[in-house]
C-alpha cells in the first residue's frame, strides 16, 4: 500500500515557481506572469462597498452571484456577440480552478487531454490529477498550435483538447481561421475542446475570437478571468461558460471543493467587468512598448525570437546553458522545458515589469548570451 495517490506522485511543483524561489532577492523577475499594474479603482471600490454593506458576510450562490454572472453573460455580447445564459456560467477561485473543473468533470481515468507544447504547466497536472493521460503536441515554427496537428493527434481515447490563445507562455494568437477549424474538430469529433482565454483582451495584432463563437454544438468550454486583463491575480477570480449540461456537471465539483468564490473578489469583478475599460487599454499600451523593446533587445543579443503578439511573454530560442548564466547575474527567467518537452532549447520572459527594469534585464541577458557562444 503507497502512502500517497499516484495521481499526485506524479505531478512535481511547477518549474516556474522552482526558478522563482531559486533566485536572489536584487533578482530582475522576468519569470512570473503578474501584471505590475494596480487593480482598477473602480474594481477596488465594489469590493470595498460590498464589504461596507455587509454583502459578503456570507456564502454566495454556488455558482457566483446573479450580479456578477449577468455582467460576464454582458461581457460576452459586449465583445463577441454571444449569447451566454447567466445559469450557464460559474464564478470560481482564478482561472486555475476553472481548468480543474472542466477537466474533473469530463475526463475518466485512462482517457486522453490533448493539450500545446510548450504550453502552460497546469494542462499537465491538471490532467494527471483527474487521473487522464496527458498528449502534448507540437507547435508551428512561430508557436502556434496548428488544427491539423490537433485533428491528427485525436483518438477514441481522447476526451478534451486544449486551446490556449493569446498563449502563455509563447505570446501566440491563434487566427479566425484556427479558431474555426477548432470548433469543427470539437463538432465533427464529438470531443471537448477547451478554450482558455485568460488573456484575451492583451491582444497586439489581430484580433481574439473565441472557438465558442464558431461552434454548432455544446462541444467548447470557455475559461477566462480577471487575473491578466484587470492586473487581479491575488484576488482569485475567474469562470468557466458552457452549456447548462456541462456547467452542472462541473458544478458538482466546485460545490464539494471551493463552495463559492471569494465574495468580496466576485463584487470587485464585477466592478472591473461593468465599469470603465480604460485602464485595460491603457495596460495593454504599455504591454505592446515593453514587448517591442524585448525583441529589439533578445534581436540585438542574437537571439532568435518569434514575434508574440499577445499576453505579455517572449520565447526566444536560447543556446545551452543561457538560463543558468543569465540566472546567475541576476535575472529570473524560465527555461522553456518548464512547459514541456518541446520548449527545450527556449526560454519564456514575462515583460510584466516596468521598462527600466527591462532594459536593465536585456543589458545583462546581451552579457549573458556573448558569455555561453
Amino acid at each position: 500500500m503507497t502512502e500517497f495517490a499516484h495521481r499526485v506522485e506524479q505531478v512535481s511543483i511547477s518549474g516556474i515557481r522552482k526558478v522563482f524561489e531559486a533566485a536572489g532577492d536584487d533578482a530582475i523577475n522576468l519569470g512570473i506572469g503578474q501584471p505590475d499594474f494596480p487593480t482598477p479603482a473602480h474594481a477596488r471600490r465594489g469590493a470595498i462597498e460590498a464589504i461596507e454593506s455587509g454583502l459578503t458576510d456570507a456564502y454566495t450562490s454556488n455558482k457566483g452571484t446573479r450580479s456578477l454572472r449577468e455582467a460576464i453573460s454582458a461581457k460576452y455580447d459586449r465583445d463577441y456577440g454571444l449569447e451566454v445564459d447567466p445559469e450557464d456560467v460559474i464564478a470560481t477561485s482564478g482561472g486555475s480552478e476553472a481548468l480543474h473543473l472542466v477537466l474533473q468533470a469530463h475526463v475518466d481515468p485512462g482517457q486522453e487531454v490533448i493539450f500545446p507544447d510548450p504550453g502552460f504547466v497546469s494542462y499537465d497536472a491538471l490532467t494527471k490529477i483527474a487521473g487522464g493521460t496527458p498528449k502534448p503536441v507540437g507547435l508551428r515554427e512561430d508557436l502556434t498550435l496548428d488544427p491539423a496537428t490537433v485533428e491528427e493527434a485525436i483518438t477514441d481515447d481522447t476526451a478534451v483538447f486544449v486551446v490556449n490563445s493569446p498563449a502563455n507562455p509563447t505570446g501566440a494568437v491563434q487566427s479566425e481561421e484556427d479558431m474555426r477549424e477548432f470548433a469543427r474538430i470539437a463538432d465533427e469529433h464529438d470531443v471537448l475542446c477547451l478554450s482558455d482565454e485568460v488573456y484575451e483582451h492583451i491582444v497586439f495584432e489581430g484580433t481574439h475570437h473565441p472557438p465558442m463563437q464558431f461552434a454548432e454544438t455544446d462541444n467548447v468550454v470557455t475559461v477566462s478571468a480577471c487575473s491578466k486583463t484587470y492586473s487581479m491575480t491575488g484576488w482569485r477570480l475567474g469562470w468557466v461558460v458552457g452549456s447548462n449540461r456541462r456547467i452542472e456537471r462541473m458544478l458538482r465539483v466546485h460545490q464539494y471543493g471551493q463552495a463559492c468564490a471569494s465574495a468580496p473578489a466576485q463584487y470587485a469583478a464585477e466592478a472591473a467587468l461593468t465599469g470603465p475599460q480604460d485602464p485595460v487599454d491603457e495596460m495593454v499600451v504599455a504591454f505592446e512598448e515593453r514587448r517591442d523593446v524585448v525583441l529589439d533587445g533578445l534581436e540585438d543579443a542574437g537571439l532568435e525570437v518569434p514575434k508574440p503578439e499577445g499576453a505579455f511573454y517572449v520565447m526566444p530560442k536560447v543556446p545551452e546553458g543561457w538560463c543558468e548564466e543569465v540566472l546567475d547575474r541576476g535575472v529570473v527567467v524560465v527555461p522553456g522545458d518548464a512547459f514541456g518537452a518541446n520548449g527545450e532549447g527556449y526560454a519564456r520572459l514575462s515583460y510584466a515589469t516596468g521598462l527600466d527594469e527591462l532594459k536593465e534585464a536585456l543589458e545583462i541577458i546581451d552579457e549573458a548570451t556573448q558569455a555561453v557562444r
